[in-house]
């Protein structure tokens, strides 16, 4: 029998009410691990809480709103209080905003800063003390679009580069005292927020095609083949890794640069 990679490890996973958070955390429990989950949309949260629980593995859901400190320091303090100590915080909660700098609000920008950065830094900084003392991983999710833009995505493009060098000098000033930290770029995975985007179109199956174009595989990703790569960052598999930035992109960022308006962001 294949041993569990997460055996008895206690994960925390924001914005896991849906797509990529969901599937991670699902992941997470399928290889043995205990689960909090921690989105905005509380019953949502507590579905995939829920699944988890029917998978035979303990599970606590913890409404949150990752940009609000408060909020933050009662989903460490819940779950530390529930399993004692945590192993794993996974950065995924985002949201986005296809705007140009120039149609975005101040509003828009700083909320999108707040949620995709500012709560990166807030869930890593409310949970060190407890991965410092587990020599624990931090995973956060950031994108292809860390890397490249793409139209009418700035602010979106923004944070995603601003979590990869986040990610960086986290590893650095954390590494001596045990902690990893990754980042895992995905391209188009059909969940989430592209999910969002292929359902605002006039043909959402012709919008997937047309983005399954853009890879070298020549389709758009899953939320489980973002999460197999979540499992092994999470893993002792990856012990010798930190401060690096996984793509899970199906090809797409390595050739041509996309066509220009095919999508607003991933």
């Amino acid at each position: 029998m294949i041993p569990l990679k997460l055996l008895d490890r206690v994960a925390v996973v924001t914005g896991a009410g849906h797509g990529i958070g969901k599937a991670i955390a699902l992941a997470f429990a399928d290889e043995g691990a205990k689960v909090i989950v921690a989105d905005v949309n509380a019953p949502a949260n507590e579905e995939t809480a829920s699944e988890i629980r029917k998978r035979g593995r303990k599970s606590l859901a913890v409404p949150t709103d990752v940009a609000d400190p408060e909020s933050v320091n009662q989903l460490c303090q819940r779950a530390v209080e529930e399993f004692h100590s945590v192993d794993i915080l996974v950065n995924n909660a985002a949201i986005q905003i296809s705007k140009t700098i120039a149609d975005t609000t101040p509003e828009e920008w700083f909320r999108q800063m707040a949620v995709n950065v500012g709560g990166v830094f807030l869930c890593s900084r409310a949970f060190l003390g407890q991965l410092r003392s587990s020599r624990g991983v931090i995973i956060n999710l950031s994108s292809v679009n860390g890397f490249f833009a793409e139209p009418a995505c700035a602010g979106y493009c923004a944070t995603k580069a601003a979590i990869l060098g986040l990610t960086k000098a986290m590893a650095i000033d954390h590494g001596q005292e045990g902690v990893r930290v990754h980042a895992i770029c995905p391209g188009y995975i059909d969940a989430g927020l592209a999910e969002g985007y292929f359902q605002s179109q006039r043909d959402p199956a012709q919008a997937r095609v047309e983005a399954g174009a853009l890879h070298a595989l020549g389709r758009i990703g899953r939320a489980d083949e973002v999460a197999r790569a979540a499992v092994f960052l999470a893993s002792d598999d990856s012990s010798f890794m930190t401060g690096s930035a996984l793509i899970v992109d199906g090809g797409f960022s390595a050739g041509l640069p996309p066509k220009m308006g095919v999508s607003p962001c991933i």
